[in-house]
């Protein structure tokens, strides 16, 4: 009979697991990507935080403390996505997890109303800046044998409601990048999976959705509940460890409370 090895499971797992390890988390100045970089942060990781306005992103690195890095830029603009993948790079010296975040819905927009520059700002921040910043952290990340996670969202499977159509196919396409850069990667040693939320307690639904609406969908979730920001902390941080999750990828792991409707 083998022996059963009880040094597998410390109790300090997770501190141990992210202890030093270089973590980007994009749009994380607010809402689900500000609880999993703090969540990094408490962990021992060294974190870079990101979002567009410089003075949100300085007031919540201050506030996570830990030496955590904020970094200001546009990600519908592939340049300024770039450049704040490289300094995350540079500033914590290589990069183990990269969590792809930066996203929103911009307004909704009914499909007779959307006009050809809404149209590419919507796929220029919510899915090609995912291209963007995974691209250009490659070369770190395959130094690391790192872990990608991309933020899909439940709209990605239930198309969402009306006026999101173009955020929703932006979230189906972060799962489906996950699922084909789990396969091309591979070969570095680089997991690349995705985290779908339900319907998030954050100010974004503050800004795109009522009272009422969010009432009648609580009712509906089968936990009786909205999600918290902290609801999606552990997926996130599941499959970023290698300890936990070093034997999955290409996944998309549902965080809504049993919610599989619009």
């Amino acid at each position: 009979m083998t022996a059963i090895d009880t040094t597998n499971w410390p109790a300090d797992l997770l501190a141990r697991e992210f202890r030093d390890k270089r973590v980007l988390v994009t749009g994380s100045s607010r809402g689900i990507g500000a609880a999993v970089a703090a969540a990094f942060a408490q962990l021992g990781a060294r974190v870079a935080i990101h979002g567009r306005d410089r003075a949100a992103v300085d007031a919540v690195a201050a506030a996570m403390g830990n030496g955590v890095v904020g970094l200001a830029g546009d990600f519908a603009d592939k340049g300024q996505a770039r450049a704040v993948v490289e300094q995350a790079v540079d500033r914590l010296g290589g990069l183990d997890v990269l969590i792809n975040n930066a996203g929103t819905m911009l307004g909704r927009v009914a499909l007779a109303d959307i006009d050809d520059g809404f149209l590419q700002q919507q796929f220029d921040l919510n899915a090609a800046s995912a291209v963007v910043a995974s691209r250009s952290a490659l070369p770190a990340l395959i130094a690391a044998k790192g872990a990608i996670v991309n933020t899909g969202s439940i709209s990605g499977r239930t198309g969402g409601s009306a006026g999101s159509s173009l955020y929703s196919a932006a979230k189906a396409f972060q799962a489906s990048l996950a699922r084909s850069l789990a396969t091309e990667l591979a070969p570095h040693g680089i997991r690349v999976n995705a985290v779908s939320p339900g319907t998030i307690d954050t100010d974004f639904h503050q800004r795109y959705s009522t009272a009422d609406k969010l009432s009648q969908t609580a009712a509906r979730i089968p936990l009786k509940r909205l999600g918290t920001a902290e609801d999606c902390v552990g997926a996130y941080l599941f499959l970023a460890s290698n300890r936990l999750a070093g034997y999955i990828t290409g996944q998309t792991i549902e965080v809504n409370g049993g919610q599989f409707y619009n």
